[in-house]
């Protein structure tokens, strides 16, 4: 029997070949399943031009990848915000990896990097069909609370005092 590789998460440049290939990946998922059905590859393109990833570096902000051995499993993102908030973004598992914790690692680590750089909160937004995202946030303390933005595919919002 052979030992699995431990999954290790790190920091990236949204402009590497593996956060690119990764962020095509979360929006073929999140507009797959807004429309109920696989998301064409125009659709996709539109979604990720919709939202840049240029500010996912520090000190702006960060994207870390959750990885084991050569393969990306997921990525998670935060945008700093007035206030000392960070803004989570692009929080994405595999379908492969789901259920085993790659989420918890990504978002723990994010919660991490962000008290580094001094934040005092996280904050945000998902959609309805999200299930699984939902639960997560809650397990981790997030608590659900009014809009902070007007994005027209957000349901809920969530905050985390990081202090």
């Amino acid at each position: 029997m052979t030992p699995t590789m431990p999954i290790v998460i790190s920091a990236t440049s949204p402009t590497s070949a593996e956060a690119k290939d990764v962020s095509l990946r979360y929006y073929e998922d999140i507009v797959g399943r807004y429309h109920g059905r696989p998301a064409s590859r125009q659709e996709t393109l539109a979604a990720q031009a919709g939202y840049p990833s240029d500010d996912l570096v520090v000190p702006l902000g960060i994207l870390l990848l959750a990885r084991q051995g050569a393969t990306v499993l997921g990525c998670a993102g935060m945008r700093v915000r007035p206030g000392d908030i960070g803004e989570v973004t692009r929080v994405f598992v595999e379908p492969a990896a789901r259920g085993k914790g790659v989420g918890r690692l990504l978002m723990k680590e994010l919660e991490g990097k962000s008290r580094e750089l001094g934040l005092d909160a996280l904050r945000l937004d998902t959609r309805t069909d999200l299930v699984e995202a939902r639960s997560l946030y809650a397990s981790l303390g997030y608590i659900e609370g009014e809009a902070h933005n007007t994005d027209p595919y957000a349901n809920h919002w969530f905050r985390k005092e990081l202090a």
